[in-house]
């Protein structure tokens, strides 16, 4: 039975703070960067005020912040981090150390564009940059879903068959700074939800070796060994949601509006509420593909969601500059190839540098994908949406 407080009114950033209050961390080690900022601020207020008891590590940069949560971890710590764009960058090595050592961290990541030039506003260049990194990552629709995936997180994280840090990705300022109502569930079922499981860590009493040395007579397996648990963390993903005593509505690993849609569109995060909303408003036969769980990438959930389609659109909101493909549509491209299915593709990349896809360029977009569908046209396609909304 769920127990939820009354709807309160939170930015993203806030639900993110209080889902890891209520988590009951022991560690949290911080960097300030935009839009994720306030995130940490309001841990540390927390923790200055007595509302949570850990220890709050102010360091250097962002580099630090991670491996301070490594070490932390390592050591038998509930830790937790955010960060945003350059700061993602700048974790970069320490994110492989993390997932190699097999630490269960949490970080929120206020997804942001990476300079130069220098922008703060919301695409996802930072984490597709550190996508092969070794993490489990989650991509969020809204407020709601930043404060409850935070919590599965930690469960999911610290499940024995699993052992892998994770990321919690919301776009920055579309959701970080803008305010929902969200329902959060009381502190004890928080609690309960989250028991304290043993597992390997530092001990002086019964020694591990922990990122130590690995020749390549060792490295080979270990590595298989980390990708397999990275694969297995879908099926826990699941089930840490069918736990979850809050609302559990649109957070399996893919969520399907339309399913037997002609054309369907296949997106991260936030942009996923817009691409519903006109295909609603308008009645346009499209189907929204929304992947929630990005890495482990969901390839027989999505297989199933396109395996009908006349032609299939995905949203990237990064580029790979010189690659065949942009980072969602390469592996929708390759998911759909192994399967032996030749269906047109369009890249559709949009909102860089926080630039807005606007219900008017989505209603023209949908338009032509509907048309293009109806008259058979097989050719694949880069768009770019480029329209700029008036300042």
């Amino acid at each position: 039975m769920q127990r939820l407080h009354a709807p309160v009114l939170l930015s993203g950033n806030d639900a993110v703070a209080l889902a890891v209050k209520q988590s009951d961390v022991d560690v949290v080690a911080a960097y300030p960067i935009t839009p994720q900022t306030t995130i940490v601020e309001k841990l540390s207020k927390y923790v200055a005020d007595g509302e949570l008891r850990a220890r709050f590590i102010s360091v250097e940069s962002e580099h630090s912040a991670l491996s301070a949560c490594v070490g932390a971890a390592a050591a038998g710590a509930r830790c937790f981090t955010a960060t945003s764009s350059q700061g993602l960058a700048l974790m970069h090595e320490v994110m492989y150390i993390a997932a190699g050592m097999r630490v269960p961290v949490v970080m929120a990541v206020a997804n942001r564009t990476l300079s130069a030039p220098i922008n703060i506003h919301c695409d996802h260049s930072d984490i597709m940059g550190s996508r092969d990194s070794g993490w489990v990552q989650i991509f969020c629709e809204n407020v709601q879903e930043a404060y409850s995936r935070v919590i599965q997180a930690f469960r999911l994280a610290e499940d024995s068959r699993v052992q892998l840090p994770v990321a919690v990705n919301l776009d920055g300022f579309t959701l970080s700074h803008c305010y929902e109502a969200v329902q959060p569930l009381e502190d004890e079922d928080v609690r309960g939800y989250l028991p304290r499981r043993r597992r390997v860590v530092l001990d002086y009493e019964s020694p591990v070796t922990m990122g130590g040395l690995s020749l390549p007579n060792t490295y080979f397996e270990i590595k298989l060994e980390q990708a397999r648990a990275l694969e297995s963390s879908k099926h826990v993903f699941r089930e840490v949601v069918k736990a979850y005593p809050g609302e559990k509505d649109g957070l399996d690993v893919v969520d399907v509006y339309n399913p037997g849609a002609s054309v369907k569109a296949v997106c991260l995060g936030s942009t996923a509420g817009t691409l519903r909303h006109v295909a609603k408003t308008y009645g346009f036969d499209v189907g929204v593909v929304n992947v929630k769980l990005f890495r482990p990438f969901p390839r027989e959930e999505v297989l199933a969601a396109l395996s009908e389609a006349g032609l299939v659109a995905v949203f990237d909101r990064a580029l790979s500059p010189g690659a065949a493909a942009n980072p969602l549509t390469s592996d929708v491209k390759a998911l759909l190839y192994d399967a032996g299915l030749r269906k047109p593709v369009w890249t559709v990349v949009y909102g860089l540098g926080g630039r807005d896809l606007t219900t008017a360029v989505v209603r023209k977009l949908l338009e032509e994908l509907v048309e293009a569908a109806y008259a058979g046209r097989q050719e694949a396609r880069t768009v770019y949406l480029r329209e700029v909304a008036a300042w």
